[in-house]
């Protein structure tokens, strides 16, 4: 029996739509990996660090027969063929996939952290997961991914683009 796992994909740089396909693309490569959902690309105007390109932002569901250590570490690596490289916080990249949630678990370690900490602060996440799984359950929070988005009082920038 496989595990759940949501990705968040964001690039501002380069052929952005581009690069977040060849993300998906290298995602599925992985060995026992099966897609399940896939958001809308979103445009989004970039957060902390404003004075640079916007982001395209979606989000995946997949099927996955990796443990979530391995799962992060095949991202990261994606991460890195594909051109990334280390900036500054908030910065611009090429590629950039976070690990949103695995099942229900719950991972505070350094490396990695589960749920992604800060989901629930940002439309850029909640917005195209809200669109593949409304009910989504946050297992720290309680509160559905619907619920979390109705929390966030400023418009963070968030447009659907066409399909």
């Amino acid at each position: 029996m496989g595990h759940i796992a949501y990705i968040g994909l964001g690039s501002n740089l380069g052929d952005k739509i581009a690069f977040c396909k060849k993300a998906i693309s290298e995602i599925l490569k992985i060995d026992r990996h099966r897609l399940l959902s896939k958001s809308s690309f979103y445009q989004t105007r970039p957060m902390g660090y404003t004075a640079q390109d916007s982001f395209i932002n979606g989000v995946i569901k997949i099927e996955t027969d990796l443990e979530p250590f391995d799962l992060y570490r095949h991202l990261k690596n994606i991460e890195l063929r594909l051109g990334r490289k280390e900036t500054f916080q908030w910065g611009p990249r090429i590629i950039d996939l976070d690990l949103l949630f695995y099942d229900d678990l719950r991972v505070d370690t350094q490396e990695l952290q589960l749920p992604h900490p800060r989901l629930q602060e940002r439309q850029f996440v909640l917005i195209p997961l809200f669109e593949i799984d409304q009910d989504l359950l946050h297992p720290v929070f309680k509160k559905t991914v619907g619920e979390l988005l109705k929390q966030i009082q400023e418009d963070q920038g968030v447009e659907r683009l066409p399909d």
